[in-house]
């Protein structure tokens, strides 16, 4: 099941009108807004339940990896990214991409509280005809700004769309979540380099660093540490932060340089696949691709919902 209750609870004002004769302009969503780390933690404990039961709804999805960057893309949106989601196609706002396209499923449920598109899109989705799939597609849902699904080409995407912002003078920035087991193709490390050579200081790549791809272990397919030092050898500042920690999250996001600056940055966040769910902790690899049984969905809300519950009373 799809729990909606709180779907236009987000910290995303709507916008009021100046005036009864004049229309009302879309809000922006300031980067740096204020949020506490006690509810980045509970929008990314939603995003954990919204995607359990979005996967339910369409018979299969992807868990463990949705559930490992789900406090990067509570922080990014609720608190990092400038923003304006009712005129999707604002020219100033913040770019974000995700090379790591099958966990779209947890982005969805934020672009549909934030006010992209109606909330009642969340039933139709991954079924046909819907805008709302297991990947993302620029074309069908607002708020995405590449699509993809083939791991590997965001990076490059992200880099020229930094570069088209240095060449018309807007100081937007484009940011770039990417699959540790992704870094194994080389279209990231021509991207990479292509970033450094151009001084793309409005770059910010993310590595959702959970320490495994589709197949098992990153390492063991092919090994891609020391991470910071490749990035850095192709002129990136790189930056370590613990990927569940919301706290260093946004005070990694708070630091980067200036959109003018000469450095593209790379944010290793260390993560944990299936984080958030003992048993996908455990045996994360099994639940990379799957569906859980109705016994198992019961169980796996029971836990998210017992630790938002525990922290909501300890807020009190």
């Amino acid at each position: 099941m799809v729990d909606n209750s709180q779907a236009n609870g987000g910290p995303a004002a709507r916008d009021l009108s100046d005036g009864a004769d004049q229309p009302a302009r879309p809000a922006t969503l300031e980067r740096g807004r204020p949020v506490t780390d006690a509810e980045l933690l509970r929008r990314a404990d939603w995003i954990r339940l919204q995607t359990v039961g979005l996967i339910a709804r369409a018979g299969l999805g992807h868990y463990s990896s949705t559930f490992s960057c789900a406090e990067i893309v509570a922080t990014l949106y609720y608190h990092a990214l400038r923003l304006r989601p009712g005129e999707p196609h604002w020219p100033d706002r913040d770019r974000f991409l995700l090379g790591k396209g099958h966990v779209a499923t947890g982005l969805w449920p934020v672009l549909a509280d934030l006010g992209y598109y109606p909330a009642d899109w969340l039933g139709q989705f991954g079924k046909v005809g819907s805008p709302l799939n297991d990947h993302p597609n620029m074309k069908l849902a607002p708020g995405i700004d590449f699509s993809s699904g083939s791991l590997g080409h965001n990076l490059s995407v992200g880099t020229g769309m930094a570069l088209g912002a240095r060449l018309s003078g807007r100081d937007y920035r484009t940011f770039v979540l990417t699959g540790d087991g992704e870094l194994q193709e080389g279209q990231v490390w021509e991207a990479a380099m292509a970033a450094g050579h151009y001084k793309l200081g409005n770059l910010v790549a993310i590595v959702d660093a959970n320490g495994f791809s589709g197949s098992g272990p990153t390492s063991a397919a092919m090994n891609i540490e020391p991470l910071a030092d490749r990035f850095a050898a192709f002129g990136w500042l790189t930056r370590e932060v613990d990927g569940h920690d919301v706290a260093a999250l946004r005070r990694a996001f708070g630091a980067l340089p200036g959109t003018g600056s000469q450095q593209p940055v790379c944010l290793i966040a260390r993560t944990r696949k299936g984080h958030g769910v003992d048993m996908m902790e455990k045996q994360p690899q099994a639940w990379h691709l799957g569906l859980l049984s109705p016994e198992q969905q019961a169980d796996v809300v029971a836990e998210i919902t017992a630790r938002m519950e525990l922290a909501a009373g300890s807020a009190q």
